[in-house]
């Protein structure tokens, strides 16, 4: 094992045993091959452990902790990566073969570049193609114009440099679901930020998953993180705020719920197969009868495509 690789892959796992034999295997099966892959489990209480300890490739380091959250995992992750660049990636998630190859040249042909996200492609659960995702800002100059109003990165798609997130503090752990979003924040005055205009990872969508579409959080949830990114702090209580609102909603109903409405509205908007997006709507309806949101998104999906694609354009939050 190279003692000094030039990436450490920093996946952070919890419970992650359906997804993350495929996540490794796809790092594993890159074309540029000096890297390490960090996984920090993050408490896990079902197989992960078993998964990741029957892959023997000697570039895998697993590193145990208590349930402390995804940001604390990635801080710890970060004190124990040994390789100046870190690419992050999730463990229910895909990698291209090249993506580590393309986004390593780009920063050391680059030097002035700090981080490099992309573009990927969205799946489902079992793995089937939703929709292209397609990045708001690809220059740095573009991402330094719409940083304040939308996140501009994929983050399991993201490289960067470690030092420049070291010294911005890290991953801000009380920031919950959105501590990328407030880094990407912080990192803005160390260098320059861009994303790559082509897909580098699948990103799987997963009911599972502690992050969901954040209209379903609610606006308290939606107006506090908006006042914190633009602050560029978090304070502990409003930390705990945020949590309490997630804690709330942590209950399979709702993130089913949400999972299948976002489905739905990706294959309304983004993918156009009205028929598919009812089949979501409808078991979003089932699942959590009273949003009515899903009722009108369902209504809608019977209306001529163009008329879709202009209401879309006209008001993208409210589809």
């Amino acid at each position: 094992m190279n003692a000094n690789p030039s990436i450490t892959v920093l996946m952070p796992a919890y419970n992650a045993e359906r997804y993350i034999s495929e996540a490794i295997t796809s790092v594993l099966q890159q074309t540029y091959t000096d890297f390490e892959l960090l996984i920090v489990n993050d408490g896990s209480t079902d197989n992960t452990v078993n998964i990741v300890q029957s892959f023997k490739d000697e570039r895998i380091v697993l590193i145990n902790q208590p349930n402390r959250g995804v940001a604390d995992a990635l801080n710890t992750g970060l004190q124990h990566a040994r390789a100046p660049y870190i690419a992050r990636f999730d463990a229910d998630d895909v990698c291209y073969p090249y993506r580590l190859e393309k986004q390593i040249r780009f920063l050391q042909d680059n030097p002035e570049y700090i981080l490099v996200g992309s573009e990927a492609k969205y799946i489902l659960e079992n793995g089937d193609f939703l929709f292209d995702f397609h990045c708001i800002a690809y220059s740095h100059e573009q991402v330094m114009d719409k940083l304040y109003f939308y996140c501009p990165f994929v983050h399991p798609s993201v490289m960067y440099k470690k030092q420049p997130v070291l010294d911005a503090g890290g991953y801000p752990t009380h920031a919950h679901n959105f501590e990328d979003y407030l880094l990407w924040t912080n990192l803005a005055g160390a260098g320059r930020l861009c994303n790559l205009t082509e897909p580098l990872i699948k990103y799987r969508l997963n009911s599972t998953s502690v992050t969901i579409d954040e209209k379903w959080r609610g606006r308290r949830f939606r107006e506090l993180k908006r006042e914190i990114v633009l602050r560029g702090s978090i304070t502990a209580a409003e930390g705990n705020e945020l949590l309490a609102i997630i804690k709330d909603q942590d209950i399979r109903k709702i993130k089913e719920g949400a999972y299948n409405s976002l489905c739905g509205k990706k294959y309304l908007t983004d993918n156009h197969q009205p028929e598919k997006a009812r089949d979501y709507f409808n078991k979003a309806i089932k699942i959590y009868p009273l949003r009515l949101e899903n009722y009108l998104l369902y209504t809608l999906s019977y209306f001529p495509e163009g008329l879709i694609n202009w209401l879309h354009k006209l008001s993208p939050n409210r589809l």
